[in-house]
């Protein structure tokens, strides 16, 4: 089956409408949650290894996306008010119990679900950020969110640099009026530039990136992921000649008019409320993750390198964690990029719950 033939569902959850694309009638729930600038088709490739192996999957347009709604103000964005989108979604579908899997934001989501509900996700899964805790991200120098994400974020970029999600989160709309000009050649340069198939610098040709030190790490984040005062995040990013191998023209389209359909500012919200988020995540604060758990990074993926550090000490805060997986030659995309690794480590891990 092609992604547009599963059925698809919207339901009411947190107040809000949650467009949801469902493979298989029945079976234990899976819930996948896409980060951005994405949508439920991020997971195509999963929702059909996952149904044929008699789970029921579910992918969530997350609020702000694709088909579900887009509230206008920013603190509607934050990582645990999207994590309650998730769990009220499991209960709008009647289950007890789901596992829930998480890729770029969608991690973070992901996991503060679990750490917020262990009752209800008997599993959790997060691919290219790891658990970061109060910090969701996994930032470089502090791992955890010990501090206020603006904060490292400001020092991480340094002098002259912004941090892209602190540039996301501008007043005026910056980041949108930049991508709305051409929003197309965007997020085709931004599937390119972020995948394995986009050249590394000549110094960092041949260099395991899961294994520099810190000043390397900041300064390959500052070098691909901070934008300089006066310039456009889409200086960081390269127009390829022609598409990649796992991204088709037809998965082109899709993405993109999902994006044009839906706007642009309603995703960028989120990067608005990071800082909400680690508030309202206080609470929590030094409580471990109980519940099973898998991480899945990629060794080229930028998200991942950033996050080493949390993903080397992940067992300080996840207290049952199943595996950190690495797949080789795999960018930011991880879930299109290498979708056989991604549903051969899945699987493994659900068969094993």
């Amino acid at each position: 089956m092609g992604f547009t033939d599963y059925p698809t569902q919207t339901v009411r959850a947190n107040g809000q409408r949650i467009h949801l694309r469902i493979a298989g009638e029945s079976g234990p729930l899976v819930l996948l949650c896409h980060g951005f600038p994405e949508s439920s088709y991020s997971w195509r490739h999963q929702l059909k290894a996952l149904s044929e192996a008699g789970y029921r999957a579910v992918a969530m347009d997350m609020r702000g996306f694709g088909r579900s709604s887009k509230p206008m103000a920013t603190e509607d964005y934050s990582i645990p008010t999207v994590a309650q989108d998730c769990i009220e979604v499991v209960e709008a579908l009647g289950e007890k119990s789901a596992v829930i899997v998480g890729h770029d934001l969608g991690a973070p989501v992901a996991w503060t679900a679990a750490w917020m509900r262990p009752d209800l996700f008997r599993g959790v899964v997060g691919l290219s950020v790891p658990f970061g805790a109060r910090g969701t991200a996994g930032l470089p120098g502090d791992p955890f969110g010990a501090r206020r994400p603006s904060e490292v974020h400001h020092e991480i970029a340094g002098p002259g640099l912004t941090f892209y999600q602190d540039y996301f989160a501008k007043p005026g709309h910056v980041a949108e009026l930049e991508i709305e000009e051409d929003l197309r050649t965007w997020a085709l340069a931004g599937l390119y530039s972020l995948s394995a198939d986009s050249p590394l610098p000549p110094e960092l040709d041949g260099v395991n990136l899961l294994d520099l030190p810190y000043e390397w790490v900041v300064g390959f984040v500052r070098a691909s992921m901070c934008v300089p005062d006066g310039e456009t995040f889409a200086g960081r990013l390269e127009v390829p000649e022609s598409l990649p191998a796992w991204l088709s023209q037809e998965d082109v389209e899709y993405i993109v008019s999902e994006l044009e359909h839906g706007g642009i500012r309603a995703p960028l919200a989120y990067y608005g409320a990071i800082d909400l988020g680690w508030e309202q995540l206080a609470e929590l604060d030094g409580q471990p993750l109980t519940v099973p758990a898998l991480f899945i990074g990629g060794d080229r993926d930028v998200a991942t390198v950033w996050s080493q550090e949390a993903a080397a000490r992940a067992n300080e805060v996840v207290k049952d964690l199943r595996g950190s997986i690495i797949i080789p030659d795999c960018g930011h995309w991880i879930p299109q990029e290498k979708p056989e690794a991604v549903n051969r480590e899945l699987l493994t891990f659900l068969d094993g719950l």
